[in-house]
Parts: C-alpha cells; sequence; structure tokens
C-alpha cells in the first residue's frame, strides 16, 4: 500500500513539473509571436549568443526601445557591430562558412558543447547534432550526432558530422 501511495506522490510531482516546464514554454513562444516581424528577426539573430536569463529579460520588455537598449546594455549589439560584414550575412543566413571568426559561429550555433584547444590558436569545437539540421530552431537535445568544427588562428577552417560509435559502431555491430 505504501509503494502505490509513494508513486500516487511521485508521478503527481512529476506531472506538476512538467506543467510548470510547459507553461514556461509557452508563455516564452507566445512572448517571441507578440513581438513584430523586425523585432522576431533581431531576436533570430541574437538569440544564440544570449543567456537564457538575457533572452527572457528581452522578452518580458514592454517596449521595442526597451528591448533595443536592452541588447545594448549587454553588449551584444557591440558583437555584432565588430563582426565582418561575410560573417553577418553568414550568421542571418543561418549557416557557417569557411573562414567566419570563431564569434560569429557562436552567433550562428551557439556556445559548443565541448571545445578542445584555444581558438586563436587551434581548436576542435564539438556541438551536439547535426550541421544539416542545425538552424536557428535548434534544440540541443537532438543529440544523435556530432559536428566537430575546426578553428585556426580565430577563423572555421571546416567541419565534418561524426556518428558516435556506439550509435552504429562496434556496440551496434555486437548487438547484431
Amino acid at each position: 500500500m505504501t509503494f502505490c501511495h509513494s508513486c500516487t506522490l511521485w508521478t503527481t510531482g512529476l506531472m506538476g513539473i512538467l506543467l510548470v516546464l510547459t507553461s514556461c514554454t509557452a508563455t516564452y513562444d507566445t512572448a517571441l509571436r507578440a513581438l513584430l516581424p523586425a523585432e522576431q528577426a533581431e531576436f533570430s539573430t541574437y538569440r544564440q549568443v544570449m543567456t537564457g536569463a538575457q533572452a527572457r529579460t528581452y522578452l518580458a520588455k514592454a517596449r521595442a526601445a526597451e528591448r533595443t537598449a536592452y541588447l545594448s546594455a549587454i553588449g551584444v549589439v557591440q558583437r555584432w557591430q565588430r563582426l565582418d560584414p561575410l560573417d553577418r550575412e553568414a550568421v542571418q543566413s543561418g549557416a557557417p562558412r569557411v573562414g567566419m571568426s570563431a564569434d560569429a559561429l557562436r552567433f550562428v550555433w551557439g556556445d559548443p558543447a565541448a571545445t578542445a584547444g584555444d581558438a586563436r590558436q587551434y581548436a576542435r569545437w564539438h556541438y551536439l547534432g547535426s550541421s544539416l539540421g542545425r538552424s536557428q530552431q535548434y534544440h540541443p537535445w537532438d543529440f544523435g550526432n556530432r559536428v566537430e568544427v575546426y578553428l585556426a588562428k580565430g577563423k572555421v577552417v571546416g567541419w565534418v558530422d561524426t556518428v558516435p560509435e556506439d550509435f552504429g559502431g562496434e556496440s551496434a555491430r555486437r548487438a547484431r
């Protein structure tokens, strides 16, 4: 009897957490849809370099002028203005390009899941998901593949999609 009561409490708690998370997502989406199309485009450009708290603060502002002032206050606009015009074009297209700066790549795909090395010399950044499926609507829980981006002297020199071994490598062969 105690086990069933514990399961009921646990299930009720889980449902409560899911309800809160769903309402947060709905509030975020509602606030985003309430923006004018030009502001939605602006937010889409800057979203990857903003923290979750910064994005929520931006969306909570009542007027467009307040949102624009906030972007300047957190330094996002200044980072954007420092980008090379070709990098800005690539960011707006939502796709990386060879030769773009490391900061421009952050505007396109956000922060990497892991890094190795120093981007000012030579580095490898790991992103979760596939480069083909990454876009402004990328979700970090899309983790079937991994993208390795190679940087030298602060610039992207290339990237390759990899499939983790346990998704078709040795473990998958042993299971057959």
